[in-house]
């Protein structure tokens, strides 16, 4: 700790919002790969006030997680990153079941989460709580999961417009968009502007607050945890429903596009795990080497289940036209 910490009380400079545009561009440079990947980044920001009050709104869940594929290998608690369980199309499941969704294919914070407890990256008990007590009128009959594809092209193209027309035919007033990796941050964030600029009030949940605001989105609610507990900390029910009635604060009260508040919970006493995720120094040359191969081992596997799922689509095609 240095002087000036020690004598005026403040906070150490790292227990801060970790910087995870600049980390993963360090990251990805040192492992060896070319031009730093282009983050999406927009001025102008859409916002859509509620027409309604929250209580008697229909309101919707938008996650990043995958539904647990038993035949895919290893998809958590604590599993390593799984790219064989990843999808490419946007999916959609009853709110009125269960689900077993898992977020081993994405890169959350794996040194200092385990994904242990589905409740802090996909609300929707909290939510049926909401809507029991009266405090939002009902839960869309679907929640919606949104592939995290790096192509702009597709995210913009393909996925945002199928999660609109989805959440319009069910008659949505509002969405929670929950965050998990870095790149899901941005795929939510660019779903979210969509959703408003059709109607459809919107908060992003997230962990990643550079990422959120590099976009621009009409309301985010910030949790300085690490990535992959955007609705709370794990085996904590008393931080999860208070993150998301302050998520659904911020729905209703949010006056301008642009408005972020933050969680006042802390993850830890100490911030010290903000110091790992990405990190390039403090990586060994060999544990960067060892990094390099696993990555390009999980691009094999996704362009594989890409394939796949390609041609699973179009064989469908096929058997429709017969």
């Amino acid at each position: 700790m240095s002087e000036r910490e020690s004598n005026f009380g403040f906070a150490v400079s790292h227990d801060a919002p970790i910087p995870y545009l600049q980390r993963i561009r360090d990251y990805y440079q040192a492992l060896g790969y070319g031009a730093p990947y282009e983050w999406a980044h927009y001025s102008d920001v859409p916002f859509r006030r509620l027409d309604k009050p929250l209580s008697e709104g229909r309101v919707t869940i938008i996650t990043t997680a995958a539904p647990y594929q038993p035949d895919k290998g290893d998809q958590g608690p604590g599993a390593r990153y799984n790219a064989a369980a990843k999808f490419y199309s946007v999916y959609s499941g009853d709110t009125a079941k269960d689900h077993d969704l898992r977020i081993s294919h994405i890169a959350i914070d794996r040194k200092h989460t385990t994904a242990e407890d589905p409740a802090t990256y996909f609300p929707l008990n909290e939510l049926r709580q909401r809507a029991a007590s009266g405090r939002i009128g009902s839960i869309a009959a679907r929640f919606h999961g949104a592939p995290t594809n790096r192509s702009h092209r597709v995210t913009i193209g393909v996925d945002c417009p199928e999660i609109v027309a989805r959440c319009r035919a069910d008659s949505v007033d509002a969405a929670i968009l929950a965050a998990n990796c870095p790149v899901c941050h941005q795929t939510l964030s660019l779903a979210a502007r969509m959703l408003e600029e059709n109607g459809i009030a919107t908060v992003v949940m997230g962990c990643a607050k550079d990422i959120v605001e590099h976009v621009g989105v009409p309301r985010f609610l910030f949790s300085d945890f690490p990535l992959g507990n955007a609705a709370g900390r794990p085996k904590d029910a008393v931080s999860q429903a208070f993150t998301l009635d302050l998520a659904l604060s911020v729905l209703e009260t949010a006056p301008a596009p642009r408005t972020t508040v933050q969680n006042p919970l802390r993850w830890s006493a100490s911030p010290d795990w903000k110091l790992d995720y990405s990190n390039i120094e403090r990586l060994t040359p060999e544990e960067i080497k060892r990094r390099r191969a696993e990555f390009d081992k999980g691009k094999a596997q996704a362009k594989n289940v890409r394939m796949e799922a390609g041609r699973a689509t179009l064989a469908r095609g096929d058997r429709q036209q017969h």
